[in-house]
């Protein structure tokens, strides 16, 4: 099966090169159609588009509406249902320079289920409801916590799933003093310290196996850390916790302020990932034997063809190289996939990434023997 990793690069292309498409007035027909649909009642609301489109003011663009719907209906009738995750449509008369058009037809199946139809037709084709798909998406849990409240959830790509939502029996502080002041302030340290074993135990429940790559704490003032430093997340758990940060809620808004306070440490996750992996291929390269790696297309290729690649790297921008290919990526993947090698698409936005396209080509493979 293709590496994720290469799925989210190709899909990743597809969406660039349609992003690029330009028409000249609101001609453009993007058309989301999701995996319950049935083709017959999109059928009928493209007829009655086509109706519609006769209203059309210019005569250019009527034409061109007109021709992109025509255009849709007869792809649709190679389909008897819709693929398993929808499919959308991007078709129009799109900018060649001047007053030229050409007309295009892409049909992009998505990673993941299209949630909703939706037809729309404007100067650029309607990208938005794709952003963020495609993405390799790793799960991180999420918990806000004060001593009153406390919400858990679940970071997968852009989405947060709210998991539960709880409220505390531990009491506000008691005004008297004396002898009643210090044993009912030992009551509330008694129902504080029950409080936070229970976050910590529904913690167990919704992420221990769950595969979580790492957890954000977050609440407001001290308590957060509190939680933290004590024994009270399982050990497992508290191994992946990535770091604690300032909310001023722990409801459903702490979870989500908590994903934008912690962004930047969950941005730098993949490139860490990368950049491990890249200085384990350049310490193989550099050292006397130098056996299990490679690099450069014409050896990477071999290496392939021989069953020899563990891991192949790719550098996103292998493509926009010079003397590469359009497609390279691709015939790649299809190799990887043969010899049961996994495909990293690895970022220029890390040092490591720029060395592989400029030391190494662009192109790397870490190998299960030597092969010279």
């Amino acid at each position: 099966m293709t590496s994720e990793s290469l799925q989210k690069y190709e899909f990743k292309q597809s969406l660039e090169r349609i992003r690029n498409y330009k028409g000249h007035a609101t001609e453009l027909v993007s058309l989301y159609i999701p995996p319950e649909r049935k083709i017959y009642d999109v059928q009928s609301y493209l007829r009655n588009e086509a109706s519609q489109s006769a209203n059309i003011k210019s005569k250019s663009t009527r034409k061109n509406v007109s021709a992109a719907i025509e255009s849709i209906m007869s792809r649709l009738k190679l389909y008897k249902a819709p693929p398993e995750n929808g499919m959308v449509f991007f078709v129009g008369h799109v900018s060649k320079g001047g007053n030229q058009t050409t007309m295009v037809q892409e049909v992009v199946v998505p990673p993941e289920p299209i949630p909703s139809f939706l037809y729309r037709c404007d100067s650029g084709f309607f990208l938005e409801p794709l952003e963020g798909l495609g993405e390799v998406k790793s799960q991180f849990g999420l918990i806000v916590i004060d001593r009153s409240e406390a919400a858990l959830g679940m970071l997968r790509g852009p989405t947060i799933t709210t998991l539960k939502h709880m409220f505390s029996q531990v009491p506000s502080k008691h005004g008297k003093g004396g002898q009643s002041k210090r044993r009912f302030e030992r009551l509330i340290e008694e129902a504080a310290h029950e409080w936070y074993k229970k976050v910590a135990h529904s913690a167990t429940e919704c992420f221990l196996d769950n595969d979580v790559e790492g957890i954000l704490i977050g609440g407001p003032g001290a308590t957060k850390d509190y939680f933290l430093s004590k024994d009270y997340l399982n050990h497992e758990l508290k191994k992946v916790v990535i770091d604690t940060f300032d909310t001023g809620y722990t409801d459903e808004t702490g979870l989500r302020e908590l994903v934008t306070r912690g962004s930047g440490r969950l941005s730098e996750i993949q490139l860490v990932k990368e950049k491990v992996l890249m200085e384990r291929f350049m310490k193989e390269v550099l050292s006397p034997k130098g056996k299990l790696a490679t690099y450069g297309l014409k050896q990477v290729e071999e290496a392939l063809q021989m069953g020899a690649t563990k891991k192949v790297l790719i550098s996103e921008g292998l493509e926009k190289m010079p003397n590469m290919e359009e497609g390279l990526v691709k015939k790649l993947g299809e190799l990887a996939e043969r010899s049961k090698s996994e495909v990293i698409i690895i970022s220029t936005d890390s040092e490591e990434g720029v060395a592989l396209q400029k030391a190494f080509g662009g192109l790397a493979a870490m190998l299960r023997y030597p092969i010279s």
